[in-house]
């Protein structure tokens, strides 16, 4: 498939405001249970309104992928069958919760752990809608696997909980560590998961073949053109262009930028025991960087069947 870079940024931004916001009320949840020390009232109001400002993004970026943005309210209609419907939905409610986390905190309320709770509830929803709408097709065998919707929450949640180890840093340097460690175990388990994928898609063997998708009958039918010179919509929407060479720099790319360099790094910050703000800053950049070549990956791995026919050059 060809990446389209608003939605990827879209779901990379989304999903780190959504393990933000699950880091916030986290800590609030054990600051309940008397686990963690109290931090300030600006840790939370702060954290919720980079949450906020991250969705929003996102959101503003999805519009650059309609063909007509004037008519995007019109993708709600569909929400009993669709799940790009729901997410349409989620992702305001989302939004809303997250507004009212902050401006809970912002007043002192004491219904603000309610909110987060409920704020947790439609991030987990999100999540889950924002996954469908490539786990549920079929016929691209390299999304239709649980594993994609434990890649999203789980790549969401780690670059969720290293930001908000920078915002700990920042406004609540005793609670860096245990937000570090979290942040940590969400990355080693997304890399894992991640990994798991890869070797799986890696085995798989297209259902589609040159003779189904040309209707030539024959054991060793070889297209050798598309039959026309020109480009062709079918091409420019589903076909990237990179060569395997190219994926496979990119494969090792966000690897290493989304999973091995941020460890090291908030490993580094965690030995110091100084809540150093440079390293925890360089280690979500780096993250996040790693996570947008990740997911351009996750789109360019999947291997759309009219490729078989439309994608041969002579």
């Amino acid at each position: 498939m060809k990446p389209a870079f608003s939605v990827v940024f879209l779901t990379t931004l989304s999903g780190a405001a959504q393990g933000l916001f699950i880091a916030l009320v986290g800590v609030e949840a054990a600051l309940r249970f008397g686990i963690v020390a109290a931090p300030t009232q600006t840790f939370f109001v702060v954290g919720a309104a980079v949450s906020v400002v991250l969705g929003v993004l996102g959101l503003i970026a999805s519009f650059f992928h309609l063909g007509h943005p004037e008519r995007a309210w019109r993708a709600i209609a569909m929400w009993r069958t669709s799940w790009l419907s729901r997410e349409c939905l989620c992702l305001p409610a989302f939004l809303s919760c997250a507004f009212a986390y902050g401006v809970a905190h912002w007043f002192a309320s004491p219904w603000s752990l309610a909110i987060g709770a409920l704020g947790v509830v439609a991030s987990g929803a999100l999540f889950v809608c924002t996954a469908m709408i490539y786990a549920c097709l079929r016929f691209l065998q390299e999304w239709a696997t649980p594993l994609t919707m434990v890649n999203f929450v789980l790549l969401g949640c780690a670059s969720g909980f290293t930001l908000a180890t920078v915002c700990a840093a920042w406004l609540a340097p005793s609670l860096t560590v245990g937000l570090a460690t979290c942040a940590c175990i969400l990355t080693l388990a997304g890399c894992a998961s991640r990994v798991a994928s890869l070797v799986r898609n890696a085995r798989l063997r297209p259902k589609s073949t040159v003779q189904s998708a040309t209707g030539i009958k024959g054991p060793n039918v070889v297209q050798k053109s598309r039959g026309f010179t020109a480009g062709a919509f079918n091409l420019r929407e589903f076909f990237h262009g990179k060569t395997p060479g190219a994926l496979r720099r990119i494969k090792w790319t966000f690897l290493a930028g989304a999973f091995g360099v941020p460890i090291v790094l908030m490993v580094m910050m965690m030995g110091t025991g100084v809540s150093s703000i440079g390293l925890v800053c360089a280690a979500f950049v780096t993250q996040y960087a790693g996570l947008v070549a990740e997911r351009w990956f996750f789109f360019a791995e999947a291997r759309h069947p009219q490729n078989l026919y439309y994608a041969q050059a002579s």
